[in-house]
């Protein structure tokens, strides 16, 4: 089983079956075999925009996230910690928790930002 951590757009693609979603992930998310992971800060991040009415999202999108069959990240003080050797490549501080996230648990992301590989990070798109 290939754990595969979802950034926030690709999810919000994902549960809104937009077409913006690669084939590549929209495979990937799909397979069995895999174990897509959301991280907390996906959601903080959604819920913040939302209140802010920068996007959509439904009212009980944690348990949408769940019903689809996704597994949660839990931020831990190994990941926040992560942050502080982080080069200043990317100045979102939801990307930047997701590199973390990313880095320590040794896991692609499922994302079209390109500059997560400055960290090396491994993406599937």
């Amino acid at each position: 089983m290939s754990r595969l951590l979802v950034d926030t757009h690709a999810l919000l693609w994902w549960l809104t079956d937009d077409r913006a979603l690669s084939r590549t992930a929209r495979e990937a998310l799909a397979d069995p075999a895999n174990e897509p992971l959301v991280s907390a800060a996906s959601v903080w991040e959604i819920a913040i925009k939302r209140s802010l009415g920068k996007l959509s999202a439904p009212e009980d999108l944690p348990e949408r996230i769940s019903e689809e069959g996704f597994s949660w990240l839990a931020i831990s003080p190994a990941h926040a910690w992560q942050v502080r050797e982080l080069p200043a490549h990317h100045r979102d501080p939801f990307d930047r928790m997701l590199i973390a996230q990313a880095l320590t648990e040794h896991v692609p992301v499922i994302t079209t930002d390109s500059r997560f590989t400055e960290y090396g990070v491994e993406i599937r798109w």
